[in-house]
Order: structure tokens, then sequence, then C-alpha cells
């Protein structure tokens, strides 16, 4: 058997080719397939969701290991080829839909517990995904996702890098992230010219760093990341202060700064997720007028 699955074959006799504008690069080689599904960890009581099926590369896989696959494709082209071959495995249910459009707390309902997703994810959409991601929380149990490298060393970079940001932060303040397996261009086609990497965000159980946190207002510890990284260059009292954070002038941002322990000459870059936990909460307790 030939480790590439036939992808190019498909494509050609279905004069089927891959989208531009949904960012499409299929995934042709088999071992990296089954060795992602392998790492995911997913077993035989599973329900999975799989954030765009394409041409099965990893849904084939993962149907062998779980108890059920949720497809979701928003290639009406694909929705259709499978419709007419009947080519995926009878725990396979195929959603025509937007995946960024999807309700992930219905989809939770549907799987009856919280959701594990698999994707390769068209490079153009991951951010998007990942806020959803994280914007859903709740209804999150892990999802492993094929990334852009530079997007994967964004999401597990360490205080103080470049590479630390606004999704650095945020995944700090619910999940833990690591990448568990590097993915070359000529394993996919059209061949990116990038490289890839396959992450994991665990949500549960609860990480141990996340489960520390004191409470805290996320939508204001999320206003307050992104005001933070909006003009990184600048120190915290320049870039909080252009923002105007729940009404607050540059100078109580400075002395709610000095009171969460924080130097407002630092930058964002400079701050752990419990620096900004305890920003935020300087902020929530601080009486306006």
């Amino acid at each position: 058997m030939s480790n590439n699955l036939p992808i190019k074959k498909i494509l050609s006799e279905r004069q089927l080719a891959p989208s531009k504008k949904l960012g499409q690069n299929f995934l042709v080689h088999r071992q990296t397939a089954e060795r992602i599904v392998e790492l995911s960890g997913v077993g035989p009581d599973d329900s999975v969701v799989e954030l765009g099926v394409g041409l099965g590369s990893l849904t084939l896989p993962l149907a062998e290991r779980v108890r059920q696959v949720i497809g979701l494709e928003l290639d009406a082209g694909l929705v259709s080829y499978h419709q007419e071959h009947q080519d995926l495995p009878a725990n396979v249910a195929l959603l025509h839909q937007d995946l960024l459009k999807a309700d992930f707390g219905e989809l939770a309902a549907q799987t009856k517990g919280p959701l594990k997703i698999l994707a390769n994810l068209p490079y153009s959409i991951s951010n998007l995904l990942l806020f959803k991601l994280i914007e859903n929380r709740e209804a999150m149990d892990f999802a492993v996702l094929m990334l852009q490298k530079e997007v994967g060393q964004r999401l597990t970079a360490q205080v103080g890098s470049k590479e630390y940001g606004v999704l650095s932060v945020l995944l700090a303040d619910c999940a833990s992230v690591k990448i568990i397996m590097q993915v070359g261009p000529e394993q996919f086609h059209p061949r990116p010219k990038i490289d890839s990497v396959v992450v994991r965000i665990t949500f549960r159980p609860v990480p141990p760093r996340v489960a520390q946190l004191p409470p805290h207002d996320r939508k204001l510890l999320r206003r307050l990341v992104n005001a933070a990284f909006g003009q990184r260059r600048k120190t915290l009292r320049n870039s909080l202060g252009a923002g105007m954070i729940n009404g607050l002038s540059r100078e109580q941002l400075a002395s709610l700064l000095t009171q969460a322990g924080i130097n407002p000459e630092t930058r964002a870059e400079r701050l752990t997720i419990e620096d900004f936990v305890r920003l935020t909460n300087a902020v929530t307790d601080h009486p306006l007028g």
C-alpha cells in the first residue's frame, strides 16, 4: 500500500481543485494522518468533531478509533463527493457547515460531553478559530490542530519572547498548549511554502496553572490584553492609557499597575497571565468617579 493517499487522483477524476479562497492544503501522507490521530489520545468511547473533513485524510483513521465522528465541511463540492460516493464510514456524520459559524454548545450537546476536536485548518482562519475555542472554553475538552508553525510557536511562546502575544496570554488563562508533531510541506497537496505543526490545546481536566488563577472578569482581561499588545512597543502606561479602559485615565491605570505589582514602564510581553489577572482584578475593584 502506498504511504500517500490518492488525493491528487480523486481531485483530477472529479475535476476538483484545491480552493485558494478556502486555503485548502490536503494532507496526503497516510502515516502522518494516522500518527496525528494516535497522538490525539482519542479512544473507542469518544465522539469527536472534525473541523474541515476535506477528502477524509484524518476522518478515516479517526473513524477507526472512535465511536462517532461529526465532520464539518464548508466546500460544497467535497460534501457532494462524499455523499455521492458514500466513501465515509457509517459512524461519520458529515455536515455542510462553516466551522466558524458552528454552534459549539450545540455540538457539545450532540456529542454528550465537552468537545474533542481535530482539525487540519486552512491557515487563513486559524486565529479566528483559536479565539472561537477560547470563547467556548466551557464547552471544550481539547483540540488537536494542524497549524502554521509560526502560529504554533506563538501559542507556546514564553514570556519575554517576540512570539509572545495576545493568544499566548488568553490561552494560558484557560488551557495548556503543547506542540506534539512537526509536519513538512511535502506532506500536503498543494505544497505550502511553510512548515506546519500539530498542537494539542487541553482545556479539561483544568490545567493546574489555570486552576490556581483567582476568579476574574475574562471579558475585561481580554480588553486589557488586546490594549497592552495593540501597541506592544510602548510601555504599559501608554498602551493601556490610550485604550481608556473602564474610563480610567493614564494616571489611574499607572496607579493600578503599581497596585498590582507591575511596573508601569514595562511592556506587555513581560507580563505573565498571573500579572494580567491581578491587573484585571485591580481594575475591576477600582471605584469609578
